[in-house]
């Protein structure tokens, strides 16, 4: 694999590292406290994390589609309806997981001359718009770390202490992180190819 794809990859595990650690503090909370008006770009904890899991489904579809061929989606807005899709926080938990992986998958085929071609048909109002490849997964990864930050932020406003979330799998960081790489089921060689 070449070293941008593994970087991708590399970004994909830590999406779903983070989401995973992010969810595990929210699932702390009352349904109330997960329901409740919060600061923040959607009102509550529940709303965002509703709000990135639709994003994902729909950039995904597009993304999965466009290597594997297939026409763009034209029922793209049916992944935004209802606009919250789960309730719980254990849904989002069990929905998000899902995601996270079917978005590892996608990095994990990536190659230099896929990511160089590859164009990818974005369903929107207005038309289909075509996005490159590495722009999209950027943006992608962007969304979720910008969502993620308001519902680290919301946490801080109940009794369950946000969960560090800044890092970025630095080798000496390793230990902290075995724990929750077991629940994954991710080691460092599936990430970087090597064993660290």
């Amino acid at each position: 694999m070449d070293a941008f794809s593994q970087l991708l990859l590399g970004h994909a595990y830590n999406n779903a590292w983070a989401n995973h650690r992010l969810l595990a503090a929210c699932a702390r909370l009352s349904q109330a406290e997960f329901e409740a008006p919060r600061t923040g770009f959607f009102p509550s904890i529940k709303a965002t994390l509703n709000h990135t899991l639709t994003v994902d489904w729909y950039y995904i579809d597009a993304i999965e589609r466009s290597l594997a061929g297939r026409p763009p989606n034209l029922s793209f807005e049916s992944f935004y309806q209802p606009e919250e899709p789960c309730t719980t926080c254990a849904e989002l938990q069990a929905e998000q997981a899902k995601s996270d992986r079917r978005l590892i998958a996608v990095c994990r085929s990536l190659d230099a001359a896929t990511l160089q071609r590859t164009i990818v048909d974005v369903p929107r109002r207005a038309g289909i718009e075509p996005e490159a490849l590495p722009r999209l997964l950027a943006h992608l990864f962007q969304h979720q770390v910008h969502h993620r930050g308001q519902v680290h932020s919301m946490l801080s406003g109940t009794a369950v202490a946000p969960p560090q979330l800044d890092e970025f799998f630095l080798v000496g960081d390793a230990p902290r992180r075995v724990t929750e790489f077991a629940e994954l089921g991710f080691d460092e060689a599936a990430i970087w190819g090597r064993a660290e």
